[in-house]
């Protein structure tokens, strides 16, 4: 059974960091390119970054771009996204997804998603 389990969402204050994780089970994560997305309320969901299967190729929104770093751990079947220098318009609650094709991570089309993790960064 495929699992993608978020953890390590908040409540921190502007400008400060958070680390999130997603453990993979289920599937051969080692193959997959994985990404990060997230959804505030009453908006549509968002991609913020992801990364190929080997972790040597990232690709990042413009709006996390310098702030947020995505990288993953094979042998730990997890992913990770770093958040330096929170913004209040970084409130909303995190996805990981995860594909074989890369191309439908960055897309939203991934065929594996996590249940999310809440962000809330106050002001």
């Amino acid at each position: 059974q495929v699992q993608l389990a978020e953890s390590g969402g908040g409540l921190v204050q502007a400008g400060g960091s958070l680390r999130l994780s997603c453990a993979a089970s289920g599937f051969t994560f080692s193959s997959y390119g994985m990404g990060w997305f997230r959804q505030a309320p009453g908006k549509e969901r968002e991609f913020v970054a992801t990364i190929n299967w080997s972790g040597r190729s990232t690709y990042y929104a413009d709006s996390v771009k310098g702030r947020f770093t995505i990288s993953r751990d094979n042998a730990k079947n997890t992913v990770y996204l770093q958040m330096n220098s929170l913004k209040p318009e970084d409130t909303a609650v995190y996805y990981c997804a995860g594909d074989r094709v890369q191309s439908k991570v960055v897309s939203g089309l991934s065929d594996y998603w996590g249940q999310g993790t809440q962000v809330t960064v106050s002001s």
